[in-house]
């Protein structure tokens, strides 16, 4: 459920009809020495903040208004920057003693900024912490955060895959649905779609993959979901109650896909690289969602404990990496997947006195505060230490 922060974020983006949202990160709140105070923005997008197009050679600026949570009122600016080697927007100027960031400290980061520009010149914004208000937001607004910047309310981006031979595969699949199938459905034809489409895609290391995999499921999705449900969007309603129904219908269906997505392209990734696994098994009363090498393994309590592993896939974690640290008790060392963009410090240090490690694809890495980073396990390095037990054990 929604907390009311998370309910006016939501409804304020969805009157609009316009919203930006990214992940915070080390470098945004200023704790990499790289930072310029303040937030690039998504060039693509541009239509939705700037009066100015991104031309190159030249400079802009202009200054808006943005309403905080608290009713704070900031007078910042966006600027575009096309000369020398730049070509970038950024977002800047919120004032000294600024409350919702906290410039050169990493409390935000990992947090969901959302920026709604109701126009050019007057913005609102909300800093969202809790997993649940973030993914119900993102499932809410149709988002998935694939890239820096995720947004929505621009008409004339074309929707194609880049992907000629995965456009075709998408679209024959979707012309072939009357209603939405499950979320397992999605994501086999998306496996298959690109093993048929890209060159050598059970080559590409396994960061890589997962991601790709996780980006392009959620563009089929939209597609099918464009298809199946664009006649009752666009149909005239008797009742507010009617279209309320079909809202919620949508809504129900991007969560329920989202939240099994990410669990059966890990699936798919573990059994690629031959690790043998327990999907959700039950052990000891607890139910982890991926235990490895099984749950016969597992009950025997002759077998090696530094031998068996479990892994808990969350899409983010701000609040629930601590369910995994109640499942498979026999095994003390837990492992954390996420797609989480980005910790603080502090709750680093909590998840490892607490005995969980993450595991996260590397290209997120340097969303992380610095000094945590060679503690992070990518994807791929995790899928060695994993070979190496399971084999070698």
């Amino acid at each position: 459920m929604l907390s009311p922060e998370g309910e006016r974020a939501l409804f304020d983006a969805l009157s609009t009809g316009r919203a930006l949202v990214k992940f915070i990160s080390a470098n945004d709140v200023g704790t990499t020495g790289s930072h310029q105070y303040g937030f690039y923005l998504p060039k693509a997008a541009w239509q939705l903040y700037s009066p100015y197009s991104p031309d190159e050679g030249e400079n802009y600026r202009h200054d808006v208004q943005i309403t905080w949570p608290d009713g704070l009122i900031t007078s910042s600016r966006v600027y575009w920057y096309g000369r020398e080697s730049r070509s970038e927007y950024r977002l800047t100027r919120f004032g000294h003693g600024f409350p919702w960031i906290q410039w050169n400290r990493d409390d935000n980061v990992g947090d969901l900024l959302v920026i709604i520009p109701h126009t050019i010149e007057q913005f609102s914004a909300y800093i969202l912490s809790h997993d649940e208000d973030i993914e119900e937001l993102l499932a809410g607004l149709g988002i998935e955060i694939t890239d820096t910047w995720g947004y929505m309310g621009i008409s004339n981006i074309p929707e194609e895959i880049e992907n000629n031979c995965l456009d075709y595969q998408f679209r024959q699949f979707v012309h072939s649905i009357d209603e939405l199938p499950s979320g397992a459905i999605f994501s086999d034809t998306t496996v298959h779609a690109l093993n048929e489409c890209v060159t050598s895609f059970d080559l590409i290391d396994p960061d890589s993959k997962l991601l790709r995999l996780v980006k392009e499921e959620y563009a089929l999705y939209r597609m099918a979901e464009k298809e199946v449900f664009g006649p009752s969007i666009q149909r005239v309603y008797n009742s507010l109650d009617e279209f309320l129904q079909t809202a919620n219908s949508i809504l129900q269906s991007r969560k329920s896909r989202a939240g099994r997505s990410l669990e059966n392209h890990v699936e798919y990734i573990l059994i690629q690289a031959g690790i043998p696994f327990s999907i959700r098994p039950t052990v000891d009363g607890t139910k982890p969602d991926v235990l490895i090498p099984g749950v016969e393994q597992y009950e025997d309590l002759q077998y090696p404990t530094q031998d068996l592993f479990m892994i808990g896939i969350k899409r983010t974690c701000k609040d629930r990496w601590r369910q995994v640290t109640r499942e498979a008790p026999r095994i003390p060392q837990k492992h954390l997947l996420t797609l989480q963009r980005g910790v603080s410090s502090n709750q680093f240090e909590e998840m490892t006195s607490l005995n969980v490690s993450l595991v996260v694809p590397k290209q997120y890495h340097s969303d992380y505060p610095s000094e945590i980073r060679s503690s992070i396990l990518s994807i791929e390095a995790f899928l060695e230490v994993l070979t190496e037990h399971i084999h070698y054990g």
